[in-house]
Parts: structure tokens; sequence; C-alpha cells
């Protein structure tokens, strides 16, 4: 009789059973094992392509162009700032347009790159500028239109004569073009950089709305000014 004979047969079923199970914990302990590994050995490569990856220069990244100056006529510059000065105020009128000389224009053919409309509201009781500007000059307003500060409208001051903009028919170009004939032309020949400045108000003594066409950088000192009727574009006068 044999060993095995003498072992009883759940004996044997149940030390299979042990078997078996002890073989699927060291299967289960084995896989564990490697995939404790693996997950190690992909960190570990992880880490290295992320060092790699900060120490690769990166191209340097491009800045975008800056816009071109622009330059606009009177008229053109009015209108963009009569919209936001309706936003003001519904009942403001007019009563300057004026340019101002930058590095970006000195205000040739009637053109420049910053504009300014004075406006007055009765119901506010006051007068704002609005700005409009296409200069990239660092002490320029900041491109497009702006507001400026408000003040006291007193309708009898003289410098804050409004007008109706129905009388503004002629633009600035067309302004400066009729001053050329009238001593302009000889101012700009003697010397090409002189700045130019346009200024149109109210004259409440013609009753007429006059472009002033200033050679020079400011009206007191201008070496010509000509004064040119807003409404028809007609000659008026040498005012210096």
């Amino acid at each position: 009789m044999k060993l095995r004979d003498l072992v009883h047969p759940q004996t044997t079923i149940v030390a299979d059973v042990i078997g078996d199970r002890t073989r699927r914990m060291i299967r289960r302990d084995q896989g564990s094992v490697i995939a404790r590994t693996l997950a190690a050995a992909s960190l570990v490569m992880l880490a290295l392509l992320v060092a790699c990856d900060s120490n690769t220069p990166k191209p340097p990244q491009s800045q975008p162009e800056p816009k071109p100056p622009e330059l606009l006529t009177g008229r053109a510059a009015f209108q963009k700032v009569f919209i936001a000065a309706r936003n003001y105020a519904a009942d403001v009128k007019p009563f300057r347009i004026e340019s101002t000389p930058s590095t970006d224009g000195n205000g040739l053919d009637g053109k420049s790159a910053i504009w300014r409309a004075s406006f007055a509201s009765a119901t506010q009781h006051g007068v704002k500028p609005f700005f409009w500007s296409g200069s990239n000059a660092p002490d320029a307003p900041s491109r497009g239109v702006s507001p400026g500060n408000e003040d006291v409208y007193n309708p009898g001051n003289a410098s804050t004569q409004i007008f109706d903009v129905a009388f503004l028919k002629v633009d600035s170009d067309q302004a400066f073009a009729e001053a050329q004939k009238h001593g302009g032309d000889k101012v700009l020949e003697k010397d090409p950089t002189t700045p130019v400045i346009y200024v149109c108000d109210w004259n409440h003594n013609t009753n007429q709305l006059t472009w002033h066409v200033i050679y020079g950088v400011s009206r007191e000192t201008a070496k010509l000014t000509v004064a040119v009727d807003a409404s028809t574009a007609e000659f008026l006068r040498v005012e210096k």
C-alpha cells in the first residue's frame, strides 16, 4: 500500500485548493511587482522628457507690427468724435475744431494725426472736448476717440460760440488748398518743415464759420494765417 492511499481524499482536495490559491497569490504578487516596476519606469521617463523640454530653448515670439500713423482731414475726424459727443449730451453743439501737429503729421494737405473738437451742452451746463488720434507719438492721446475734461459752459463767452454742423461744408484740405494760393505756398517753399495747424470756429462779427489755416507752431507765432469760409471755401482774408 502506498502512502498516498493512506491519505484521506478530503485532505487531498484541501491540499489541492491551498496549492492552487498559493499559486494564484504568487502570480498576483508577481504581477503587482511588474506593474509597480513599469509605473516607476514610466515616471522616470516622464521626468526625463520634462527636463529635456524645459532645457530646450523656445523660439522668441514675434511682436506684432505697430500700426502706421493715420491722418485724417478735419471733417472726417469731426464725424468720428461727434458720435461720442452725442453720448455725452443729446443737445451738444460744436464751437471749435482744431488740429495738433505731431511727429506723425505736420498738417500738410489739410490732414493731421490728432484732432480735437470741443462741444457745449446747455442741459449739462458744460463744455467738453473730444479727441481723435491716429498717432503713435508718445505724448499723443490714445488712438481712436477719447474724451477730455469737462468745464463750465458760459454762452456769453466769445470763445465758445456754438455753430450748427450744417455750416461745415468745406473740409480742411480744401481750406489748405485755398490758403496756398494766398501766401502759404511761399512759406512752405522757403521752409517745407513748417507745421500747418487748422482751427475752425464761428465768427460772430460776420456770422461765418471760418477755417483758420495757420503756418507755424501756434497762432501767436505763426508765419502766416489765412481765413477761409468753411461753408463756401472762399478766401476771406490774411489774418497775419
